[in-house]
C-alpha cells in the first residue's frame, strides 16, 4: 500500500494554487474540473500529493489545531527569508527539539498549518 495524497478543501483556489506552487514550491501534476462547481488540483512530483479541492457549494473547512502538513527544506533560516520576502508571517517557530531537526510553522491561505522542516545532518 502507498499514500497517494493528502486533501485540502479549499476556500479559493487561486490563492491555494498560489500558496502550494509559489511559497511552498510544489508544481502542480494535474488538474480537473468534475463538474461546474468544482475545481481539483494535484501538486508535487513523486508518489504522494497534495489534492486541493474547490467546490463552490461547500463553504465548509474546518482543520484541526493538532493537523499540520508537513514540508523537508534545506536550511529553515534560508526559509524564513524567502517567507518573509513574500510577506508570510511565521506563525510559530523556530523550534529546535533536539539536535538533529529544526522547524517553522506557517498558515496555508486557509488556516491549515504548514510546516517546514530542516534535517540537520550529525
Amino acid at each position: 500500500m502507498n499514500f497517494c495524497w493528502v486533501t485540502i478543501n479549499v476556500g479559493n483556489m487561486e490563492k491555494s494554487l498560489s500558496f502550494y506552487k509559489n511559497v511552498v514550491g510544489l508544481a502542480v501534476d494535474r488538474t480537473m474540473k468534475p463538474n461546474a462547481n468544482m475545481e481539483i488540483a494535484f501538486l508535487g512530483k513523486g508518489e504522494t500529493k497534495v489534492e486541493l479541492i474547490f467546490d463552490t457549494k461547500s463553504d465548509k473547512r474546518h482543520y484541526g489545531d493538532d493537523i499540520s502538513i508537513g514540508f523537508e527544506v534545506e536550511s529553515v533560516e534560508k526559509t524564513m527569508e524567502s517567507l518573509k520576502s513574500q510577506n508570510i508571517p511565521i506563525h510559530s517557530g523556530p523550534h529546535q527539539p533536539n539536535p538533529t531537526i529544526k522547524f517553522v510553522y506557517v498558515l496555508d491561505p486557509d488556516g491549515l498549518k504548514v510546516q517546514f522542516v530542516e534535517n540537520i545532518a550529525k
